[in-house]
């Protein structure tokens, strides 16, 4: 891969909003770096993503639960060996169950996935991000944030944190031209609908391409 090839990392890839991301930013000539479930059809999304233009991609299998799994990927992010322009934090988790009933277990689970690990990449790609003085940090939040649901405690504890991570990266790095973001999603993504993978892309594009006097450092899209 060039060194003047942009690269995105994109954590949580799926076949929707995580491939959607991919697709939308190979399309402007990124070199796409991503972590999907060991479940997914990874050589599936490489096709994918090439026949969208992309120069370059990587595909990494990984548990974002397992501490051990992500501890390889992060030594990369550590050495700059991979040196992420936009990291897209989209991994989502959380066991349905109500606060009284929630266990020890399950919620740690939650916060591994929507809070340690995001916090752990974040501060992984900062220093090549803080070397070149610019960078894009992005992250797929939830209405959970914003009106938590008893029946899905984990979750809606596990979105409010990231919300809570988002904004306070967001305020600690704009003064070193590192733009942080969350996208708030108050809805159901469907395709076909402006809930779509695709239109939920657009807008991680559009934050990515803001200019800095315009800075968002949230995006609540309602139902």
């Amino acid at each position: 891969m060039s060194s003047t090839t942009p690269l995105i990392f994109i954590v949580g890839a799926g076949p929707g909003i995580g491939l959607a991301v991919a697709r939308r930013f190979a399309r402007e000539g990124f070199a796409i770096a991503l972590i999907a479930r060991p479940d997914e059809n990874l050589a599936l999304f490489e096709a994918d993503l090439r026949a969208a233009g992309s120069p370059h991609i990587q595909c990494w299998a990984a548990d974002i639960n397992d501490t051990e799994a992500l501890k390889p990927i992060l030594h990369l992010l550590q050495a700059e060996t991979i040196t992420p322009k936009v990291l897209v934090y989209n991994a989502s988790g959380g066991a349905d169950a109500l606060p009284s009933s929630l266990s020890q277990e399950a919620l740690a689970v939650a916060l591994q996935i929507n809070v340690q690990a995001p916090l752990a990449l974040a501060q992984a790609v900062l220093p090549a991000m803080r070397k070149a003085r610019r960078g894009t940090i992005l992250f797929t939040g939830g209405g959970l944030a914003l009106e938590p649901k008893a029946n899905q405690a984990a979750l809606s504890l596990g979105k409010s944190a990231l919300r809570s991570l988002a904004l306070s990266l967001a305020e600690e790095l704009e003064p070193e031209n590192i733009h942080v973001a969350i996208l708030t999603i108050a809805g159901w993504v469907q395709p076909g609908t402006p809930f779509s993978p695709e239109a939920m892309a657009e807008v991680f594009w559009e934050l990515h391409q803001e200019e800095r006097s315009g800075w968002r450092r949230e995006v609540v899209l309602r139902a």
